[in-house]
């Protein structure tokens, strides 16, 4: 949702609107002008739900079934980022406005090459910012090039110890790739800058299932992922603590996500928690949850058309806040009818296809 209100925030300024003259500056940015962590807390949940699949799936790391693990992963991912290429390639061909690639910068077929062997992020990084749909596929290149390692090394390194020091390693690495970034755009979009949030949610589901981490009340781990999160979200304080100049920001945003997953981790155990976490109150959260990935790769196509409506209109800029709960609505909806009428059945099939799961 606060990736939608970003990518629609840099094309109409909330902040002009008579609504938006209300808000503070730090609230505007906090709302409108964080998609970048947004993604990131992102990563840490995406390797937190990875890895608690492996453990639930193999009971170990080290039995990891890489073959049956690359399967399972291409039939979620490919659909959707095929079929997204397919048709921001036409668009392309078709010259439409806000799809089309600038060839002062690159050409379709390099961009397609950059898509689907996940470099993205390296080709924007030295070329320059691609057209918004293709743009969000900067986040696919880090989390894949990820994925693509990490069955491996869960099955073929059998000590713990370099395993975790790996682990460590890519923590440590996050700061420093952001901290020593050749431009601002690989400072967001490096594959080491985003790691280390993808490895931080890979211990955070290991550590979920000790025993230790049981002792510690649920309210300490929320209260206290809570206060780094927000330390990081919001820039000012980030800024005034030196952590945002050093890339340390991002780790500490990172830390507090995956304190607040080990809290709600702990909720879904208890009744009460449970009964809290799937009421009526989180319902819509947990509704873009459920199709996040589509909701992220097909977004675009709401917001840019919804922006070029919105000027073509010369709607009012005080209507903006109107505008931006239907581009969220819109961008939902679209996401939830792309996953029910063709990215779940295509992982069926592809599953099946595959071989990772047997056909009924």
């Amino acid at each position: 949702m606060n990736v939608v209100l970003h990518h629609t925030n840099i094309r109409i300024d909330f902040a002009e609107s008579s609504l938006g003259q209300h808000f503070s500056k730090a609230a505007i940015h906090a709302i409108f002008w964080t998609g970048d962590y947004a993604v990131k807390i992102f990563f840490v949940i995406s390797g937190f739900l990875i890895t608690s699949s492996i453990l639930g799936r193999w009971g170990e790391l080290r039995n990891t079934d890489w073959k049956r693990f690359y399967g399972m992963r291409f039939a979620r991912i490919a659909p959707c980022l095929l079929g997204l290429l397919a048709i921001l390639s036409v668009l392309h061909l078709a010259s439409a406005p806000g799809f089309t690639i600038d060839p002062q910068k690159t050409g379709l077929s390099r961009t397609l090459l950059a898509a689907l062997t996940f470099h993205i992020n390296w080709l924007e990084a030295h070329v320059g910012y691609l057209p918004g749909s293709w743009d969000v596929l900067w986040s696919l290149s880090v989390e894949e090039t990820f994925y693509f390692a990490y069955p491996l090394l869960c099955r073929f390194v059998r000590n713990r110890f370099v395993l975790l020091t790996i682990g460590l390693g890519l923590m440590a690495a996050g700061p420093l790739a952001r901290a020593h970034a050749f431009n601002d755009i690989w400072y967001d979009y490096s594959y080491l800058g985003g790691m280390d949030a993808i490895a931080i949610g890979c211990v955070t589901a290991i550590v979920a299932r000790s025993e230790r981490i049981s002792r510690v009340p649920r309210w300490v781990l929320a209260s206290v992922g809570i206060l780094l999160v927000s330390v990081a979200w919001f820039r000012a304080i980030a800024m005034k603590l030196g952590i945002s100049y050093n890339g340390l920001d991002v780790t500490v945003l990172a830390v507090g996500a995956a304190l607040v997953i080990l809290a709600i981790t702990r909720m879904e155990a208890s009744e009460e928690g449970k009964s809290w976490l799937s009421g009526r109150w989180t319902a819509i959260v947990r509704w873009y949850g459920r199709n996040s990935y589509e909701v992220y790769l097909t977004h675009m196509f709401v917001v840019l058309w919804g922006v070029q409506l919105f000027r073509w209109r010369h709607i009012s800029i005080n209507a903006a806040p109107l505008w931006f709960l239907g581009v969220l609505v819109v961008a939902g909806i679209l996401g939830a009818v792309v996953a029910r009428f063709f990215s779940e059945p295509m992982n069926e099939w592809w599953r099946k296809k595959l071989g990772v799961v047997k056909a009924s």
